[in-house]
């Protein structure tokens, strides 16, 4: 009869525990909790941005701990005497110009504990906190955005259904509309990832805002004027979300939610800093929105910060609301 033997298992001896810790980027630390004295090894004095072989303390860590972290920080490390089981915590440290996040674990409740000292782990976690705050901003955008969907669609069905006759003809130029903002969105984010090429901007706005016009675009009563001027993607994808934006708060509350509102878009020759003039005037008295400004007035104010090197203003004069969209014109061509 033969026998089957497993084979032999790698040793974890030192040198394979300090390659595995290497290979994770793990710091390691530990605590005397009599004297409060913490050290660490050169990878988490690395993170912290600490002298090398230095024997610190948490007071005087906490000064490069984020100050909107530091009494939660205090608190939970305070906690862990006797806290049961493993513990995790994660905050905001100050390293130089930079901010880091960073995962602190151990074993809570003293476990383990040796000659008053506590051992554990520190984990930068920079990477993934980034990405969660960037799902949650791409999460809440997504989630602006398909609201404003839904109102321009209601919104479109309303002024479709005061300047059609029939049931057919109601239909019909509702489609209409609906394909234009499909159009638009075309025009700036192609489909299957496409790299879309420079657009004009007049043919970017007229696209835009066909789709809020009850006429079609043949009364007038929304008027484009712009210098030929190209926009590239990045710039078109920023200006469709600030003229969305605009248009909607427009269908709602200004011109374009009664039959005689009139919208007028103009910008000058283009200059170093290119400005378009969003002008409404015929709709419903101006009044200022009270208290801060809402999530979609927010984000078109980074937008154009950010992307187009610019600023928004708004003027709430009693003949009606104008907007002022200044713009880089080199940022309007990437």
């Amino acid at each position: 009869m033969s026998i089957v033997t497993a084979p032999p298992q790698p040793g974890w001896d030192p040198a394979h525990l300090q390659a595995a810790i290497a290979a994770a980027g793990v710091g390691l630390w530990w605590w005397n909790v009599q004297t409060d004295e913490i050290a660490m090894d050169s990878r988490a004095q690395g993170l912290w941005d600490l002298p090398m072989s230095s024997v610190t303390t948490f007071e005087a860590m906490s000064t490069k701990i984020h100050p909107r972290d530091l009494d939660r920080v205090r608190a939970a490390f305070a906690a862990t005497r006797v806290t049961l089981g493993p513990y995790e915590i994660d905050f905001r440290i100050l390293s130089g110009d930079d901010i880091r996040w960073v995962s602190a674990r151990g074993q809570g409740n003293d476990a383990d504990i040796h000659e008053q000292v506590m051992r554990g782990i520190f984990l930068d976690v920079t990477g993934r906190k980034q990405a969660e705050e960037a799902n949650e901003l791409l999460a809440g955008e997504m989630s602006h955005r398909v609201k404003n969907l839904l109102l321009v669609a209601s919104q479109l069905a309303q002024i479709t259904s005061r300047s059609s006759a029939t049931t057919a003809e109601m239909a019909k130029d509702l489609a209409k509309r609906l394909t234009a903002l499909g159009r638009a969105h075309d025009l700036v984010r192609p489909a299957g990832g496409a790299k879309v090429q420079a657009a004009l901007l007049a043919d970017l706005l007229t696209v835009l805002l066909q789709a809020y016009d009850e006429t079609d675009g043949h009364s007038g009563r929304i008027r484009i004027a712009v210098p030929r001027m190209d926009i590239g993607e990045a710039a078109a994808t920023t200006l469709a979300l600030v003229v969305h934006e605009l248009a909607t708060n427009s269908l709602k509350y200004g011109a374009l939610s009664v039959p005689a509102g009139t919208l007028d878009l103009r910008c000058a020759a283009p200059e170093e800093e290119v400005v378009l003039a969003w002008t409404e005037r015929g709709g419903p008295p101006v009044v200022q929105p009270p208290g801060p400004v809402g999530y979609g007035s927010e984000l078109i104010r980074r937008s154009v910060a950010r992307q187009l090197g610019g600023g928004i203003d708004y003027d709430w004069s009693a003949e009606g609301l104008i907007v002022r969209l200044r713009m880089r014109r080199n940022r309007l061509a990437a």
